[in-house]
């Protein structure tokens, strides 16, 4: 079955006919996971990197802002069965999208930046990555194998 993971939202599966997508990857990072013993994988689909700007919003939509949302998607894979030495975790998004070719506030630069940071004091390691540009992707991850891929353009891109 196709799951939608909307913006601020995450998915974790361990049904191995499940296909994770979320669209619209701009400035927004997608993280997937893959656990290949345990046959779960999740998706998250951040916005904006500290929860600190809105701690309010941060409590009822954590996966809005990379410092809440990625412990709490973890939890969620690590709940499913999930074991953090095994997860395959890739990337993508980040991209500086604006009309007008300036990137005032370098949200995707940012996005990247926190993940990479919380990820690393989590001794958790990315495995594989599509960030920055300037354009937007799409974003899989086949649960039953773990393949995960992009689409941007019309063109596809494994990840």
């Amino acid at each position: 079955m196709k799951l939608i993971v909307g913006v601020a939202d995450m998915k974790i599966s361990a049904q191995r006919d499940d296909v994770l997508v979320t669209h619209a990857l701009g400035s927004c990072l997608g993280v997937v996971a893959h656990d290949p013993h345990a046959g779960v994988g999740g998706m998250l689909h951040v916005m904006l990197p500290q929860s600190s700007i809105n701690p309010d919003k941060a409590k009822t939509t954590p996966c809005m802002f990379v410092d809440t949302g990625l412990p709490a998607f973890f939890h969620g894979l690590y709940g499913a069965g999930a074991a953090k030495g095994r997860l395959k975790v890739k990337v993508a998004g980040g991209a500086s999208i604006n009309c007008d070719g300036i990137d005032r506030f370098a949200i995707g630069k940012r996005n990247c930046v926190m993940l990479k940071k919380l990820l690393w004091q989590n001794g958790v390691l990315i495995t594989a990555e599509d960030t920055g540009g300037n354009f937007a992707r799409t974003m899989y991850l086949d649960v039953g194998t773990g393949r995960a891929w992009l689409s941007t353009g019309g063109q596809e891109k494994e990840l």
